[in-house]
């Protein structure tokens, strides 16, 4: 099956109105590599659609300085197993049962590279949530359980040159030096967008908006 390709953020915003139409709670996972833009697409679309929708990243469950530390893994930050995938299932499963009041979810703050805990709050007359994050399509044991918990879920896709620069200058901007910026993406985040490849066949939309 050919997944449809949207090329406009009017687009994407459009679609995202007719999902908060349906009725009911849905959820719309945004994924795809590092630096592909998802969290600014997620960010426009959610204010688009305005208040019936609220935006939820994937990042609020990274695992804390300290435990990526002790587990060996903070030279690794940012790859699948340094994120609490059960725990982010277990808040897709409350959101999408809608059964409380109001649930509260984590953010996650780059600025000093660490979760904060009931940082988003999300409530019942919200309609549509946003999601974002790179392993919402990641086929693994850990991962598996996000993707049935999405009604829809969209690929972002970016040239890759483009994206290491912007990763680049995103570490770079957080407080790293050029050289270490230009090694990390390379060594880390580079080895995680390998580990995607393939999940775009588990995507409903395919989101280019370079020109490609």
């Amino acid at each position: 099956m050919t997944v449809p390709v949207l090329q406009d953020l009017p687009a994407l915003v459009e679609r995202a109105r007719g999902l908060a139409a349906r009725g009911g709670r849905t959820i719309l996972g945004i994924a795809g590599p590092p630096g592909a833009g998802k969290s600014t697409i997620a960010a426009a679309v959610a204010a688009g659609v305005g208040d019936a929708a609220v935006l939820v990243p994937m990042d609020g469950f990274h695992l804390a300085q300290a435990t990526l530390v002790a587990l060996g893994r903070r030279d690794r930050m940012g790859a699948p197993d340094t994120f609490d995938a059960a725990g982010y299932a277990a808040l897709l499963r409350r959101l999408r049962a809608n059964a409380e009041p109001v649930v509260y979810a984590p953010d996650f703050r780059r600025e000093i590279e660490e979760p904060i805990a009931g940082a988003i709050a999300v409530p019942r007359s919200v309609v549509l949530v946003v999601t974002e994050g790179n392993y919402l399509l990641l086929d693994d044991p850990a991962w598996a359980p996000v993707r049935p918990l999405l009604d829809e879920a969209w690929h972002v896709d970016l040239e890759a040159g483009t994206r290491v620069e912007r990763l680049v200058a995103r570490h770079v901007a957080f407080g790293k030096a050029p050289a270490a910026a230009r090694a990390w993406v390379q060594r880390s985040d580079e080895a995680n967008a390998a580990r995607l490849a393939g999940t775009l066949a588990r995507a409903d939309v395919l989101v280019r908006l370079d020109g490609r």
